[in-house]
């Protein structure tokens, strides 16, 4: 009944509308009371249309508003009412959302009936915590995936990127990490994602015991730009409710890049100048909009998030890897030469940080760490020469080490998808293959000698 009056008390007592004056691509001129409108304000064209099309203000030009569909222009005409929707873009959350699979307006697409609202309404758009009322991030959180547990130790309310090309196993990974994680909620973004594999990353991927503790919001490639931002925000908004449940939150988003692009869809109808690579300004200030609202909260909750970036052609220098790169507080690198040789998940350890891992490890867990990564290191320097045949045996004790133990890392590596291992298994299983000092190695050098 509460939720019914504040409904009630929300409803204007005037209805504002202008008229549409102009339309170019997806563009659209709204002539009226701009002085009643707001960027990123909602108006709503139903004039004489079969369907309601619900637009965004993105700007203003010579007195008239522009704005941009949610949806398709097909039936709109010069001179029809655009009617000025009041309040704040918001969706109402609830625990009962779990297991369910919505769009960016909030709305179910699984066909499991209606979803029940709360009572507070959550913003799409919100501010993050004031930084000097935010907690620091908290213990290592169990990600189920043993590469990452060990090499790129990942802690409560941090925020990592995960950088690669296409077809090299994002996806595959976000889903083992929704489905392993010890996080209490996994909320996960699919953004521009291509139609056919939303099915495919719900079923065969994230399976049913994944799904019943996760939301999915899902903004397929052929939907309009500002649906795709949304879905984005949307995702960060469904994360923010359950962090202020008091729940540890896993948010994912896949993609970053795809969200940047909507953006600049966005911007360059609207008129901004184009920068790198036809990037618009306001890209690059969206991105920490977005990206900061994750990370730790001011009580008990707290959003753990990890963000996929689509590089173009490989290029992990490209203009939205860089700058997103230096707003997340760690990055994990996927190669496709790693891919190429069938090793799954296709992390490169060596070029992969997580900035709060020195900090969140015990010293035994970091010298275990440390003489993982020198191995590995040593033979990524020497690999060329030992498979071409030009290395010889005994030349370097440091090489022959890395040698002798590089298989036993590599298939250390490996995880299938339907394999979980625990942060204290992976480090317990990665001691095992070093033995801390060696002792196996040192015999098999004993015996050559």
């Amino acid at each position: 009944m509460q939720t019914l009056l504040r409904d009630i008390g929300a409803i204007s007592e005037v209805e504002y509308y202008g008229r549409v004056k102009s339309l170019q691509g997806l563009l659209l001129e709204i002539a009226g009371p701009v002085n009643q409108m707001s960027v990123g304000s909602r108006i709503r064209i139903s004039d004489g249309l079969a369907r309601d099309i619900v637009c965004e203000i993105v700007g203003f030009r010579q007195g008239r508003a522009l704005a941009m569909p949610y949806g398709m222009l097909n039936g709109v005409r010069m001179g029809v009412r655009a009617v000025i929707e009041p309040g704040e873009a918001a969706v109402r959350p609830s625990r009962a959302w779990l297991g369910r699979v919505v769009n960016a307006y909030g709305e179910p697409i699984d066909g499991k009936g209606a979803l029940p609202s709360g009572p507070v309404n959550y913003p799409f758009r919100n501010a993050p915590p004031p930084a000097h009322q935010r907690a620091r991030v908290g213990a290592p959180v169990d990600l189920g995936v043993k590469v990452l547990n060990t090499f790129v130790t990942c802690c409560r309310g941090q925020r990592m990127g995960i950088f690669a090309g296409s077809g090299v196993g994002k996806s595959v990974l976000l889903s083992m990490l929704a489905r392993n994680t010890s996080c209490d909620v996994s909320v996960v973004g699919l953004i521009g994602e291509r139609g056919r594999e939303v099915q495919e990353f719900i079923e065969d991927n994230l399976g049913v015991e994944g799904l019943a503790r996760s939301v999915i919001v899902v903004a397929t490639s052929d939907e309009a730009a500002l649906l795709r931002r949304q879905a984005a925000y949307l995702t960060m908004t469904l994360a923010e409710y359950f962090r202020d449940q008091g729940d540890d939150v896993l948010c994912m988003i896949d993609s970053v890049t795809r969200f940047a692009m909507a953006q600049r869809e966005i911007g360059l109808s609207g008129g901004e100048p184009p920068t790198t690579r036809g990037y618009t300004p306001t890209v690059f200030s969206e991105l920490p909009q977005l990206l900061e609202r994750a990370g730790p909260g001011i009580g008990k909750g707290s959003i753990t998030g990890l963000f996929t970036i689509l590089v173009e052609g490989d290029d992990h220098n490209e203009p939205i890897a860089d700058a997103v790169r230096g707003i997340l507080d760690g990055h994990i690198v996927m190669e496709r030469a790693i891919a190429e040789r069938g090793r799954y998940p296709s992390i490169n350890v060596l070029k992969s940080v997580s900035r709060t891992m020195p900090d969140c490890l015990s010293k035994e867990q970091q010298q275990i760490v440390v003489e993982a990564r020198a191995l590995l290191a040593t033979f990524g320097d020497m690999e060329e020469l030992i498979r071409l045949g030009a290395y010889r045996a005994g030349s370097s004790e440091e090489v022959d080490k890395a040698i002798f133990y590089n298989p036993m890392l590599e298939a250390f590596l490996s995880q299938a998808k339907g394999e979980a291992v625990s942060l204290e298994d992976g480090f317990a299983e990665l001691a095992r293959i070093l033995k801390v000092n060696g002792p196996e190695y040192e015999a098999v050098k004993g015996n050559s000698q």
